[in-house]
């Protein structure tokens, strides 16, 4: 019987935890929450990154199928001034009936408008700053019926660049520096045959 009086007498003093046990579930919750948090953040720097690459993608299309769109079959039109993104492109009035060169260059001056994202309204007032590509950069090439269309814009990570060699536009989008800004630079590559 002493034994069991004995047992009954610990199990009475050891109700609860103890300190040491506490601490260790407090360092395994807050390990779990900062887990949580940093797992949030890189969700979210991946989200705006797809984000990114969908709108790139989707503007490089809009050239492309504006250039089926404009009748003249004279698909240099598109590649004067080219790299966009820099406001090079000059607005055309086409209220009323256009030329083909005309459509041209209201075509370039809407995508290059897109590219850097001046429609985007935040409060009521345009903006760069709210809409568009990070510093989005497109650039147009054309031989004979071949177009390539490449958009560039900035990453938030930094990853080798792989740039666009072989596409006529092997520097859209580039700073020219050997490192920095292109170790972050994205791009999508559009190939097409315009008939």
């Amino acid at each position: 019987m002493n034994k069991i009086s004995t047992l009954h007498q610990l199990k009475r003093k050891q109700r609860g935890m103890t300190f040491l046990e506490v601490l260790i579930a407090v360092v395994i919750l807050v390990t779990g929450i900062l887990g949580a948090v940093a797992l949030q953040a890189v969700a979210k720097k991946s989200s705006f990154d797809s984000m990114q690459r969908s709108l790139a993608s989707s503007l490089a299309q809009d050239i492309v199928e504006r250039m089926r769109g404009n009748s003249s079959n004279n698909l240099a039109l598109y590649q004067v001034g080219s790299p966009f993104g820099a406001g090079n492109a000059a607005e055309q009035d086409c209220s009323a009936a256009c030329t083909p060169t005309q459509i041209a260059s209201y075509d370039v001056y809407e995508w290059e408008q897109a590219l850097i994202g001046t429609s985007t309204k935040s409060g009521g007032v345009n903006g760069t700053d709210v809409g568009g590509l990070v510093n989005g950069v497109g650039c147009i090439n054309v031989v004979g019926n071949r177009v390539t269309v490449v958009v560039s814009w900035q990453g938030k990570t930094e990853l080798a660049d792989g740039g666009s060699s072989g596409t006529g536009v092997a520097n859209c989008g580039s700073s020219g520096a050997e490192d920095g800004d292109n170790n972050k630079r994205r791009q999508v590559v559009v190939n097409a045959f315009i008939l």
